[in-house]
């Protein structure tokens, strides 16, 4: 077999080292046991192969290539550090290599070294212009040579260096933000649940109308009324912050929130206050942080119009159609769905085809029409949801 069909077929060359480094300063040898920095040399030339083999080997791993074709074959299998390509060879050249090189996710950071017997500037600009690091001309110069290379890897080793810090970084926000998110999450649903608790409801209450929500929210998502606010981003601060609904209640005292029967006049005005008495205690937080935060402004909305009417009638503002804002309308028919439909110390529970008719009954009046007609549309979702949390099933 000749040397050049084996080299071909293994794609490695180990050479003994000539004295042809000349009086200069080359890197250190590698001493055994360390970690090698692998380089791929591609000409079709065997002597260059040979000569360039000779000169890196002592200091590198050297895979050579004496085809483009080949070059690529071994940069997708095992991809070296780095490249040293000649640019005319038969067939597949260095630049169309190099094109391919750049178009594939595994072997686009690698650096290539264009290595060429031309030395015009018009041959290195187009080299460069396709994503070469670096331009070596022949005949070779060993400490050239020997510099270049070492030069680009080690810029290669700082931008890898980079690249494990940015994600060591990114890895590190994410974990971050993910930990302030479920502690947020975990202070909600506690804060929700002190609220439901003292209303003799439960927590599955609270995650029932967080599900009605994002239901009316999913079906609205396409309608020209709300599409323009109902982003992805959006209906998930709908969700995070419908639990907080009723936060009020917290200052509603015992003996009206608890009162088996009807409340009087007098009763039923200081309930009412409990959506102002929530919203402002948002915004009192909101005001404590000096800043906007999304879902705080989204639960404060619903906090405080959950029980406007479309028709004007509800309180505490008596707000009418679109001055009501969107997070308040969809969480007022949620609010009221599974009032209808769950037991409370005032009344029985109703059967859910009961409660949708009922909140029919309620299109453009109570209720958006169009909130309605999301509710009717995913009113099987809707069953679906109060049989899956279930009073007396954990949440």
């Amino acid at each position: 077999m000749s040397d050049k069909a084996y080299t071909e077929m293994v794609g490695f060359i180990r050479v003994p080292v000539r004295d042809c480094l000349g009086n200069h300063s080359p890197p250190p040898p590698v001493k055994a046991g360390e970690n090698r920095t692998t380089l791929l040399i591609v000409d079709d030339d065997p002597g260059n192969l040979a000569i360039l083999g000779e000169l890196l080997q002592p200091h590198y791993d050297v895979l050579v290539a004496p085809s483009g074709k080949r070059a690529l074959e071994i940069a997708t299998e095992t991809p070296p550090d780095l490249i040293l390509l000649d640019v005319m060879m038969p067939e597949v050249d260095g630049h169309e290599v190099l094109r391919q090189l750049k178009g594939r996710p595994d072997t686009q950071d690698i650096p290539v070294i264009f290595v060429t017997g031309k030395d015009g500037s018009k041959d290195e600009e187009a080299g460069l212009a396709l994503g070469a690091v670096d331009y070596i001309t022949k005949p070779f110069r060993p400490a050239i040579v020997l510099a270049r290379v070492r030069t680009q890897l080690e810029l290669k080793l700082a931008r890898d260096w980079l690249a494990d810090q940015n994600a060591h970084l990114e890895a590190e926000v994410t974990r971050r933000t993910s930990d302030i998110m479920l502690t947020q999450d975990i202070t909600i649903k506690a804060l929700a649940e002190l609220a439901e608790t003292r209303d003799n409801e439960t927590g599955n209450h609270i995650r029932r109308t967080q599900e009605y929500v994002r239901l009316l929210a999913r079906q609205l998502q396409g309608h020209p009324r709300f599409a323009a606010f109902l982003t992805e981003q959006n209906i998930e601060l709908l969700a995070k912050s419908a639990p907080l609904h009723d936060i009020g209640k917290v200052g509603i005292p015992d003996h009206i929130l608890h009162k088996p029967g009807k409340l009087n006049a007098e009763e039923w005005a200081v309930m009412q206050t409990h959506a102002e008495l929530g919203a402002q205690a948002i915004e009192h937080a909101l005001r404590e942080t000096d800043r906007h935060i999304d879902f705080l402004d989204t639960a404060q909305q619903i906090a405080h119009w959950h029980h406007e009417k479309w028709d004007g009638s509800g309180y505490p503002d008596g707000l009418k159609g679109d001055a009501i804002p969107v997070p308040a309308r969809l969480m007022a028919l949620a609010d009221v769905f599974d009032a209808l439909i769950s037991r409370r110390v005032y009344k029985a529970a109703m059967p859910p085809d009961a409660a949708r008719d009922i909140i029919a009954g309620e299109r453009g009046k109570h209720f958006d029409p169009d909130v309605t007609d999301a509710f009717l549309a995913a009113y099987d979702d809707f069953v679906a949801v109060a049989e899956k949390y279930q009073e007396g099933e954990t949440p």
